[in-house]
């Protein structure tokens, strides 16, 4: 159960970082949610499930093969560390920036946007094929192929919760995302994601 827990905050702590980004599905999550209100949120959180499902089940099938490799977990561990690194410079860089985030171009239903941003967002790829690809490594270490599903119903729950209450905020026309207490979290999380960047790196020294 205390092993469980461990993981459970590391999985929730490291995703929350990537979940409560700001970027492309953040911002046309909040154009849609001053129209449809919460639903829109969680609509799309459906299409960003979509796209992620499959993808964690095929980076568990690739833990399966290359568990044969001594290597594999030193080298994913170090790309996973890095790639931390990586994220919480951009994310300290990104909630300083001027950039607007919000767009009135709604096109399409949420389901189908959440889709499209998930699948063609390189950063989203990106940290499933480093950070999430490591998380998955270390749940199946433990629990076999039933670590894959850990992994994913620890981190999915979190893109529902998030989307749908920023889309509820947008609807209420509520400010709260745009000011300094946003930034703060945003930073505490970005040198959070630098601690455990340190410690994938410490997992495999000697």
């Amino acid at each position: 159960m205390v092993q469980i827990l461990e993981f459970a905050v590391l999985v929730i702590v490291i995703s929350a970082s990537g979940v409560m980004a700001p970027g492309p599905l953040f911002a046309a999550n909040v154009s849609y949610g001053l129209k449809e209100g919460t639903r829109a949120g969680l609509k799309m959180a459906i299409g960003h499930t979509i796209v992620e499902f499959p993808l964690v089940i095929l980076l568990g099938i690739g833990v399966f093969s290359l568990e044969a490799f001594p290597e594999f977990r030193v080298i994913i561990s170090i790309f996973g560390s890095i790639t931390l690194f990586v994220f919480a410079a951009i994310q300290i860089r990104t909630v300083f920036g001027k950039k607007q985030l919000v767009s009135s171009n709604l096109k399409h239903g949420p389901v189908l946007v959440g889709i499209t941003l998930s699948a063609l967002n390189p950063f989203f790829l990106i940290w499933w094929l480093t950070i999430g690809f490591k998380l998955i490594s270390d749940a199946m270490l433990i629990w076999a192929f039933t670590g894959i599903l850990i992994v994913f119903a620890l981190h999915i729950w979190m893109d529902f919760a998030w989307l749908g209450m920023i889309s509820f905020l947008a609807s209420k026309s509520s400010r709260i995302l745009s000011n300094r207490n946003y930034k703060i979290l945003m930073i505490g999380l970005s040198f959070m994601l630098i601690y455990f960047g340190i410690m994938f790196l410490t997992d495999i020294l000697p």
